[in-house]
C-alpha cells in the first residue's frame, strides 16, 4: 500500500477547510423587492434614503426592501426572507440553523 506524503495530506486538509469556511460565510442572494407585492425592483429602490419604508424621514423613504435567498420566477420572489439571519446559505459543513 502506498503512503501519502504529509504535504499532500496537509494541502488536501487545507482545501477542505477553505471550502467549509467559504461556504459557511457566503452571503445569500440579495434582491430589492416590494414587500407588499413581492415583485423584484431596481436596486436603487432599496438604496435611496436608507430603507425602512418610513415616510417620516424627510421624503427619502424607499419603496423596496432587501430580500435574501429564495428564487425568482416571473419577477416574483419566493422561498427567502426579508430577514438576512433567517436565510440558511446551505454551505458544506454549516449547521443548518438559520442563525441566532
Amino acid at each position: 500500500m502506498r503512503r501519502l506524503r504529509s504535504s499532500t495530506v496537509v494541502l488536501g486538509g487545507m482545501g477542505v477547510l477553505a471550502a467549509t469556511i467559504t461556504a459557511c460565510g457566503s452571503e445569500p442572494d440579495k434582491r430589492c423587492v416590494d414587500p407588499l407585492t413581492r415583485e423584484e425592483l431596481p436596486r436603487y429602490e432599496c438604496e435611496s434614503g436608507g430603507g425602512g419604508g418610513d415616510d417620516d424621514n424627510g421624503g427619502t423613504s424607499t419603496r423596496g426592501s432587501y430580500y435574501y435567498g429564495g428564487s425568482l420566477r416571473d419577477k416574483q420572489v419566493s422561498g427567502g426572507s426579508f430577514d438576512k439571519k433567517a436565510v440558511d446559505t446551505g454551505g458544506f459543513g454549516c449547521s443548518g440553523s438559520g442563525g441566532g
